[in-house]
């Protein structure tokens, strides 16, 4: 007897499987979009507070080397 109509593991499985790649909701793309842009935002204003107010990144508890890698995280545009 054939089984050539039967269903086989490997074409039973989802492309996305089949490749490797992984499949996200809209909402998990939306919520690592926003938390990117809540990365930006501090950094950003991380960048303002170093430059206007120094003072204030010790009363934050950061050291001025952890700054400079916040700050170093920004786009090449924005530093």
């Amino acid at each position: 007897m054939n089984d050539s109509f039967a269903p086989s593991t490997c074409l039973a499985a989802p492309s996305a499987m089949r490749t490797g790649r992984r499949r996200f909701s809209l909402a998990a793309w939306r919520g690592l979009v926003a938390e990117r842009r809540k990365q930006a935002y501090f950094r950003f204003e991380l960048k303002r507070m170093a430059m206007d107010n120094p003072h204030l990144i010790d009363d934050i508890g950061l050291t001025k080397e952890e700054v400079e890698a916040e700050i170093a995280k920004l786009p090449f545009w924005q530093r």
